[in-house]
C-alpha cells in the first residue's frame, strides 16, 4: 500500500496553529493494522512558537524525549529542538553518538536510556537514525521512533547501503573526504571528515555560508566502522514511527528516505527544500513532527 499523500496549505496561518494542524493530520493517519503512513507536506517555516499541549490522560506520565545526533556532527545541532521541547515542559536529552561503530554505539546509547524511567520517543538524525533502530529493540520503554533525513537500515543493511544512487557521498572518496587514523581503531577503519566543500555545498546546503563553515570547522569525525556495520536490528518492525524527509537532503536522498519511511509504515513529513541539516536550519519545523509522536504516547 503507497502512503496517502495530504497536502496542507498552511500560509499566513500562525506558527503555533501550524504545529496543531500538522500534529492532528499526522496522529489521525490510519495507525493500526497495516500501519499505514500519511505523507503530510510541511510548512517551510514555522518559527518560534511553542508546540501545543497533548490531551493526556490523568495519571500519564510525559515521555522523555532522547535525541541522537548522526556522522559530522554533535548534540547541539539539536539544540533548536531542545530549546522549543523545553518550553513546551517536556525533558529532553540530547546525548552523545560515539561515532565510532554501529554495534557499539547502538550499546552505548541502550545503556543510556535504560537509565530513564517511563516511556521514551527516541529521535535519531542521519547515521543516528540506524543508531536508534538498535538500540531500541532491547528497550521496552521506547514508544515511538522519529527519523530526521536519517537512515532507518532492516537487519543485515549498512547505514551506507542507504544513502541512495545519487547521494553526494556516492563520489569519488578521496574528493569527499579527509582521512586519519585513530588508536584501537577496528582493522583497516579510519575516522573521516567532511572536506569543506562537500560539507558546505552538500551537508548544510540551507545554512548561511558562515554558519556551514563554523559547523565544518567543529564536525566531529566518524569512522568508517559506522558506515559499514551491518545491523543487527530493525525496531521500527514493532515501534510506531515518525520520518521527517526534507526534499533538498542531498546525503540521504529523499527517494531512499521514502523507500524506508514505506518499508517502517511511518507517519510521514515532507520539508519542502531544506538540506541534511534541516534539524540546524529549522528546528521547529522538526520539532513538531517530534511533538506529534509525543502525543501518540499513552
Amino acid at each position: 500500500m503507497r502512503p496517502a499523500r495530504v497536502r496542507l496549505r498552511l500560509g499566513g496561518i500562525a506558527p503555533v496553529v501550524a504545529f496543531a494542524v500538522i500534529a492532528a493530520a499526522i496522529t489521525t493517519s490510519p495507525a493500526t493494522g497495516d500501519r499505514a503512513a500519511t505523507t503530510v507536506r510541511a510548512p517551510s517555516a514555522l518559527m518560534g512558537e511553542p508546540l501545543p499541549p497533548c490531551r493526556r490522560s490523568p495519571g500519564h506520565a510525559k515521555p522523555t524525549v532522547v535525541l541522537v545526533h548522526g556522522a559530522w556532527a554533535d548534540a547541539s545541532s539539536w539544540s533548536g529542538e531542545v530549546s522549543s521541547l523545553q518550553r513546551a515542559g517536556y525533558t529532553v536529552r540530547a546525548i552523545a553518538n560515539p561515532l565510532r561503530g554501529l554495534t557499539g554505539d547502538a550499546a552505548s546509547v541502550a545503556g543510556f536510556l535504560r537509565t530513564i524511567s517511563g516511556p521514551i520517543v527516541l529521535v535519531g538524525h542521519s547515521y543516528g537514525g540506524s543508531v536508534i533502530t538498535n538500540a531500541a529493540a532491547d528497550v521496552p520503554n521506547v514508544r515511538a521512533l522519529v527519523y530526521v533525513d536519517a537512515a532507518a537500515p532492516d537487519i543485515g543493511e549498512s547505514t551506507g547501503d542507504l544513502s541512495g544512487h545519487d547521494s553526494a557521498l556516492s563520489g569519488d572518496p578521496a574528493s569527499l573526504y579527509e582521512t586519519v587514523s585513530y588508536p584501537a581503531a577496528p582493522q583497516g577503519a579510519k575516522d573521516l571528515y567532511l572536506r569543506r566543500d562537500t560539507f558546505v555545498r552538500s551537508f548544510a546546503s540551507d545554512l548561511p555560508r558562515d554558519t556551514a563553515l563554523r559547523l565544518w570547522a567543529s564536525q566531529r569525525p566518524a569512522s568508517t566502522s559506522a558506515f559499514t556495520t551491518p545491523s543487527q536490528a530493525a525496531a521500527w518492525k514493532t515501534i510506531p514511527s515518525w520520518y521527517f524527509i526534507s526534499t533538498g537532503d542531498r546525503i540521504i536522498t529523499p527517494s531512499s528516505e521514502r523507500f524506508m519511511a514505506h518499508r517502517a509504515h511511518s507517519k510521514v513529513t515532507e520539508f519542502p527544500g531544506g538540506s541534511h541539516l534541516t534539524l540546524v536550519s529549522h528546528p521547529d519545523a522538526v520539532t513538531a513532527v517530534i511533538g506529534s509522536a509525543i502525543c501518540s504516547v499513552h
